[in-house]
């Protein structure tokens, strides 16, 4: 089982969002997309944002990062 749920992980992303504002995650397909893009910019040889233990895997530590609002998840038109 996934702990934080994803439930948890879309309150975290969505917590700075204004009541009446278009959320920021709406659904777990991207929270999914985030984290595993994530993971593989890990795998690629960028640092991790937070403290890992040794053997962690990359997706563990991509969700560990997104639960302690390191990371940010932009629309796709912000990327660019």
């Amino acid at each position: 089982m996934l702990h934080p749920s994803y439930t948890d992980l879309m309150k975290v992303v969505n917590k700075d969002v204004e009541e009446g504002e278009t959320k920021v995650v709406n659904s777990r397909y991207s929270i999914v997309m985030a984290t595993s893009k994530r993971a593989r910019q890990l795998i690629a040889g960028e640092l991790p944002l937070v403290d890992t233990k040794e053997g962690e895997k990359p997706l563990s530590i991509a969700i560990d990062e997104m639960n302690q609002g390191k990371l940010k998840i932009l629309a796709e038109s912000e990327e660019e």
